[in-house]
């Protein structure tokens, strides 16, 4: 039997890791000659797309119909001279925001890191130099500045008070009434009617008020799946299964239509409060069995844990279970969020003048027939902005919860 002696091993220093942006490259793009092709085939092609895209955006695109129609898509045919009540509640989102970014972000070492800056730096050039951005630019500047102002207000105070996430999250539910009396008036303020709602305006209080409504519902859905009540569970079971079945379009028509008839004789709802019912049903349905994904994944010994401990049905769901399946189902709930706010562009079809709706209005107009690549590379813009953000929001916030490593 032969043994390895220090002579049988290599002398020499171990082989160096190189790190950073270039080995990256090299080591998944230009890694064989194969590889080398492709990596340069598909970077002339994006590239080529890209070059043309952007000369078309600067040279041959007739911006001039956001500008001139930006009161529509932002609010409707809300009243021109009430507009300072939009940008108000925009400076409380910021604001909100900015301070609940740096209370987060509060255990880094800095805030402001250089991909930060650059961030809000191409932020701040898009505005300034995205045509359809230019004319407001002098408004959303300093939206951006008060994001950043407030984020490190909220970076310093996060670091002493650690309970202030607490109090933004009671700030952010008030906000929601804040943004109703803005928008709605009263209490002081001129009523807006909300057949004058439209545009972006409509689209995020349609969004936000069916996730504040469908979540609660979902997650009693989920569990009244799981209950061990047969009437509780086959109730559950048969709203989960008969939503699911019946597209969101007929879902909004019966809401327009039926909700009404379950009210008292005079009572009859406005058309928006009855869409976002309507929005909300429908995503609860879909809500609930992500929730339901998330309990089947919390293993059985975490309830059988708490029994032991003398907890509870309620306290063992509301301190053991329910944290751990929410923390799960985290991507999936976001991203029927997602959804939900994207279908809020079906609301047109109920005769609601979403975003897109309002865009589509505009396009009729005929002083801008064919522009549909313009109005419709700005709106999507728009809806990634805000789909990417709670993609990310998403993710930090999984990030934050991950007890794991």
């Amino acid at each position: 039997m032969t043994t390895a002696t220090p002579d049988s091993f290599s002398s020499g220093p171990p082989a160096l890791v190189k790190t950073g942006p270039l080995a990256w490259v090299r080591k998944n793009l230009f890694n064989d000659w194969f590889n080398s092709l492709l990596t340069i085939i598909i970077t002339a092609i994006l590239g080529f797309g890209a070059y043309q895209m952007v000369i078309w955006a600067f040279t041959k695109a007739q911006w001039i119909l956001i500008p001139n129609n930006i009161g529509l898509l932002m609010s409707g045919t809300y009243p021109s001279a009430e507009y300072w009540r939009i940008w108000t509640l925009l400076g409380i989102i910021c604001t909100l925001a900015g301070l609940s970014w740096g209370v987060i972000a509060r255990n880094l070492p800095r805030l402001f890191s250089p991909s930060v800056l650059v961030g809000l730096g191409v932020v701040c050039a898009f505005f300034v130099l995205f045509p359809p951005t230019r004319p407001s630019s002098a408004i959303l500047l300093p939206m951006v500045a008060i994001v950043a102002a407030t984020a490190w207000v909220g970076y310093g105070v996060g670091q002493k008070v650690p309970g202030l996430g607490k109090g933004l999250s009671l700030l952010w539910f008030l906000s929601y009434f804040a943004a109703l009396w803005l928008i709605g008036g009263g209490l002081g303020l001129r009523n807006v009617v909300t057949n004058d709602w439209g545009g972006l305006t409509l689209t995020l209080f349609s969004a936000v008020s069916g996730i504040a409504l469908c979540f609660p519902l979902g997650l009693l859905m989920a569990l009244g799946r799981r209950s061990e009540l047969p009437v509780v569970r086959w109730l559950s079971t048969a709203y989960i299964e008969l939503v699911r079945g019946v597209p969101l379009v007929a879902f909004l028509f019966m809401g327009q239509v039926m909700i009404p008839l379950f009210l008292p004789e005079g009572a009859r709802p406005d058309r928006v409060i009855r869409a976002i019912i309507a929005l909300a049903l429908f995503s609860a349905a879909y809500l609930a069995e992500n929730v339901r994904a998330g309990l089947q994944a919390v293993p059985r010994g975490q309830q059988e844990a708490a029994a032991s401990l003398g907890l509870n049905t309620p306290m063992t769901l509301g301190l053991i279970v329910l944290p751990q399946a929410l923390k799960i189902a985290i991507p999936a709930i976001v991203g029927q969020f997602i959804s939900l706010f994207q279908d809020t562009t079906l609301l047109a079809i109920v005769g609601l003048a979403e975003l897109l709706g309002m865009g589509r209005s505009v396009l009729a107009n005929p002083s801008y027939l064919g522009r549909y690549a313009e109005m419709y590379l700005f709106l999507g813009v728009i809806y990634w902005v805000f789909c990417y953000s709670m993609s990310l929001a998403s993710r930090k916030l999984e990030e934050k919860l991950n007890t794991e490593h």
